[in-house]
């Protein structure tokens, strides 16, 4: 079977967030509309990067202690490497609605009890598993809202709530951005005050990121390396200033042109930058997609996404393990 593109279950879950999202009214929603119902083509953009020749990048710059300064906070079971050092085992969501991932299927307390006993297969070779919530904190919509931006943002309640119960099991938080029409930074800076703790990490969602004279909901969004190294400078910086362990930032994506240039991405090395491949569907096609797009440059590292409901055949952990280069970051929605 065909390669899938994730569900776009994003555009009929706004309807079930106006409780815990702000701002409250969500523009006209045709409540009829099918979850099962695609926002659009979902055609793979047309850029390829990997057929853009490849300029020579510098390695990235080590940087020097700062003389007198403690080292600062760790991460959640010591260090301040997340990776190689760790592997992170997340599961992906939203509170109030089941649609958009195993997050909102129960409350943080069972999911919590799930995500471990989930994650503990992975602790293989003496490298330990670190535990994660992502959390969709801005999520992707069909209509424009009062602010057009295309997005709902979580109120900081909601996410305090999580951050509070991932803590109860040393794991990290990870805010999920689906920006809308407003650019990666514009929606990731509202975010600063749970960023600046050490066990809080980011992923951008390329897949609901829409740029000018784009229908949003109707076409499969994209960003570029540019706009992803505004995002990175700024994060390195605010972890530089708080004297953060190194942090997790990963992009997700299932085709190649939806982050355009991606061989201009930047490497830092206080930021964990991953390339997460996205996307469900039966097991070669999810295999031929992570060959595409996993990367090998140093600096950077790989992530896969599983579907409990999409997936043809669900990998195991140990399949998981079994693949090369080995993810990671393993996200189960």
């Amino acid at each position: 079977m065909s390669f899938v593109p994730r569900a776009s279950a994003v555009l009929l879950a706004t309807l079930f967030l106006a409780g815990a999202c702000t701002p409250e009214p969500q523009g006209s929603r045709d409540e009829g509309s099918s979850a099962a119902e695609p926002a659009g083509s979902r055609e793979e953009p047309t850029e390829d990067p990997t057929k853009t020749p490849v300029p020579q990048e510098p390695e990235p710059k080590k940087e020097e202690p700062e003389k007198d300064k403690p080292a600062g906070p760790e991460l959640p079971r010591g260090g301040r490497t997340l990776f190689p050092d760790y592997r992170v085992v997340a599961y992906y969501g939203t509170p109030s609605t089941d649609v958009l991932g195993v997050l909102g299927e129960q409350g943080p307390k069972k999911t919590s009890a799930r995500l471990l006993e989930q994650s503990s297969p992975y602790k293989v070779e003496g490298r330990p598993v670190l535990p994660a919530f992502e959390l969709i904190a801005t999520v992707a919509a069909a209509a424009p809202g009062p602010d057009g931006d295309y997005n709902l943002s979580l109120d900081h309640a909601s996410i305090s709530r999580y951050l509070a119960a991932v803590r109860k099991i040393k794991g990290l938080l990870i805010l999920d951005v689906q920006p809308g029409t407003n650019t990666f930074l514009e929606e990731v800076k509202p975010y600063e005050r749970f960023l600046k703790e050490p066990d809080v990490g980011l992923a951008l969602d390329s897949e609901w990121r829409w740029g000018a004279g784009e229908t949003p909901a109707e076409t499969t969004g994209h960003t570029t390396a540019a706009e992803i190294n505004e995002v990175s400078a700024w994060l390195a910086e605010l972890s530089k200033k708080h004297h953060l362990p190194q942090k997790l930032l990963a992009v997700h994506a299932f085709a190649t042109g939806m982050v355009r240039e991606r061989y201009r991405i930047k490497a830092h090395p206080r930021l964990a930058f991953t390339f997460h491949i996205d996307g469900f569907g039966g097991r070669a096609a999810k295999l031929s997609k992570y060959d595409v797009l996993k990367t090998e440059r140093k600096g950077f590292y790989n992530g896969f996404k599983l579907f409990y409901d999409e997936d043809i055949n669900m990998f195991s952990p140990a399949e998981v393990l079994g693949i090369k280069p080995r993810p990671d970051l393993i996200t189960y929605q």
